[in-house]
């Protein structure tokens, strides 16, 4: 195939506006030249033969009877005439400055267009890195480019510089990810090998003790589906309507037997019924992450406060704990897959590093938000906000 080779913006540029500036100006003087041949032509051509004749025989030596010269072209032309010859002083003059103005709109012109083919000459090499892999490249800014330009160079960059935290976080997912499949399965596989090669005892324990890591393996593959699928903006709702306060109630029952082994208190502060609309198993998973969290990082005998109160249009549910919290530049991150702070502040081993990325996505995918936060007293402050959603309650009885 054959590839049509293209040339430079700014050999394009230089091309376009040689080509306009001299156009122009020689069509200007050539415009002129052909308003005074034309009227030239038509006048002579109503002149009696003999008054054309003496006029052409005095245009070549006008000196030899001026006043006969002056009074054909008075009585003829009037004050507009000129000699369409190009050899005449006027047209010499003309051509002067043709020749003059002509650098002059070339210097200008390209001067003017320079910026503008060197930030699309920045753009374009950033543009090649970032097709070759490097997502981080930016392009520089010219000084005198236009303001259009200039914006869309600097969109490029803050896009860039996103490809390049996209990339660095979807490499460290990956890595976390392959390590967290990889431990159940290699778990899971070993002690299978062991009571192939008569170490361990099929004994129904030490099936369990398989059964366990792979129904973590399952755990896991569902969470990173699910993930997968807010990613693709794919994660379908069954949205019907349901009581926020209930629903909370109802997780906190769920996980009062765990608590109650901690000496840990849950206590809901829900000061009226909560109309929504949305789906209750995911809303569900998202309160019982937070209040397992609170449960599995929290200090022993410590205490849960979960409160929910509407405003402006939106609810707002905040989960607050006594327990030892977070370090500030861990904040930032607590929402990322796989994050895990790496200090004595669980109690367990933890869970996979999931629960706030699927809560987040939950939250997002009813058009809400999900934030933490360190109050001033100590613990941990998560809040969920999410917009009211009318309903008939007299249907959803029904």
């Amino acid at each position: 195939m054959i590839k049509t080779r293209h040339s430079s913006l700014w050999r394009w540029i230089c091309a376009r506006i040689l080509a306009l500036a001299i156009g122009s100006v020689i069509v200007i003087a050539a415009c002129m030249w052909l308003r005074y041949a034309v009227q030239n032509y038509w006048i002579m051509g109503k002149m009696p033969a003999a008054v054309r004749q003496e006029f052409l025989t005095l245009s070549q030596n006008p000196q030899s009877n001026p006043a006969r010269f002056h009074d054909i072209v008075d009585s003829w032309w009037g004050l507009s005439y000129s000699t369409p010859s190009i050899a005449s002083a006027d047209w010499v003059t003309v051509a002067l400055l043709v020749l003059v103005m002509i650098p002059f709109i070339v210097v200008m012109g390209l001067k003017h267009a320079r910026p503008l083919a060197l930030q699309f000459s920045c753009l374009r090499d950033a543009a090649k890195d970032v097709a070759d892999g490097q997502f981080g490249r930016q392009a520089e800014l010219v000084k005198d480019a236009p303001a259009e330009m200039i914006s869309f160079a600097a969109d490029f960059n803050t896009m860039t510089g996103q490809l390049a935290r996209y990339e660095k976080e979807l490499r460290a997912s990956h890595v976390a990810m392959a390590h967290e499949l990889r431990s159940p399965l290699t778990a899971a596989i070993g002690r299978l090998q062991g009571m192939m090669d008569g170490v361990f005892d099929a004994s129904p324990e030490q099936l369990g003790m398989v059964m366990k890591q792979l129904q973590h393996l399952h755990r896991l593959t569902d969470e990173l589906h699910l993930l997968s699928l807010a990613d693709a903006g794919n994660l379908v709702l069954e949205e019907r309507p349901l009581r926020l306060d209930e629903l909370i109630q109802e997780r906190a029952d769920w996980i009062t037997p765990q608590a109650d082994a901690h000496n840990f208190t849950i206590t809901l502060r829900n000061p009226r019924a909560c109309p929504f609309r949305g789906d209750a198993f995911r809303m569900g998973q998202v309160f019982t992450i937070l209040m397992e969290n609170s449960l599995r990082y929290g200090r022993e005998g410590g205490h849960l406060e979960v409160s929910l109160h509407y405003a402006r249009g939106h609810y707002t549910l905040e989960f607050a704990d006594d327990g030892p919290g977070v370090s500030k530049h861990f904040l930032p991150d607590m929402f990322k897959r796989f994050s895990r702070e790496e200090q004595s502040r669980a109690r367990h081993s933890g869970g996979s590093g999931l629960g706030l990325s699927i809560a987040q996505a939950i939250c997002q995918a009813h058009g809400g938000s999900i934030h933490a936060s360190l109050p001033d007293t100590g613990g941990l402050v998560v809040r969920i906000q999410l917009p009211w959603r009318a309903y008939d309650e007299e249907n959803s009885r029904s």
